[in-house]
């Protein structure tokens, strides 16, 4: 039995239904954690000797608007390419009444927390999911690892997620006044402000931006028919000469 086989049954084991799901990702066990249950799991993944994850590498917060929803256009193809276009409108270049919903999973934020035992040799991810969408309050986990401290700051500063209990809650990315959460889906990828220096103010000013979004949209190199019809083509005209 190996070990990852082992963790995934200790943690059915001792949490039961704290845990939403368990599963074996690659290299990784994956738990997801109730929000009411997600400190009290935490210190018991710190402190049980069984497991023993005395350090949390990372914390990063999650935006899942618009999750499972396609938007490059790779079904009309040409000998020299895809189009350059997107089809509709995607995370961060949609209207806000025409914005796509999260439906395929019970909440769009999440928090995942990645741990190591060094004892044991495990690696955990334990993930939950704020229950309000409107305002996403999730217990700060600093009172169990204090290093997490700057990386709730992050998840507060670019998603907009709120840690209840976290003694310093404050932007550590953006700017002095800074409207909006940058990494959430439904933040505009250029941006709602863009800054420069006034010569005649003295001063640095901000204004509404003035560029239009631009989306690139990657060359994909398939294993099909397509590439030896093309060079046939080619070759066809270059003989026909």
């Amino acid at each position: 039995m190996s070990n990852r086989a082992t963790l995934s049954e200790q943690l059915h084991t001792r949490f039961g239904e704290q845990l939403l799901a368990v599963r074996d990702g690659i290299d990784v066990v994956e738990a997801d954690v109730r929000t009411t249950d997600w400190l009290s799991v935490a210190r018991v993944l710190r402190d049980d000797d069984a497991f023993a994850f005395e350090q949390a590498v990372d914390l990063a917060g999650v935006d899942f608007l618009g999750y499972g929803d396609a938007e490059w256009d790779t079904s009309d193809v040409s000998g020299e390419g895809f189009s350059r276009g997107v089809e509709g409108f995607g995370p961060g270049r949609f209207n806000w009444s025409e914005r796509p919903e999260s439906v395929r999973i019970p909440n769009r934020f999440a928090v995942v927390v990645n741990l190591l035992s060094l004892k044991h040799n495990h690696r955990l991810r334990i993930r939950t999911f704020a229950p309000d969408d409107g305002l996403p309050v999730v217990a700060s986990l600093m009172p169990v690892w204090r290093g997490v401290n700057w990386f709730e700051r992050e998840a507060f500063d670019l998603y907009g997620i709120l840690f209840e209990g976290h003694p310093d809650l404050r932007r550590i990315l953006t700017d002095y006044g800074f409207i909006g959460h940058p990494f959430r889906k439904d933040f505009p990828l250029i941006g709602n402000v863009e800054v420069r220096y006034d010569e005649q103010k003295k001063r640095v000013v901000y204004e509404p931006v003035s560029i239009e979004p631009r989306v690139g949209v990657p060359r994909v190199v398939r294993d099909d028919a397509r590439y030896a019809t093309s060079k046939a083509e080619t070759e066809a005209r270059g003989a026909g000469k």
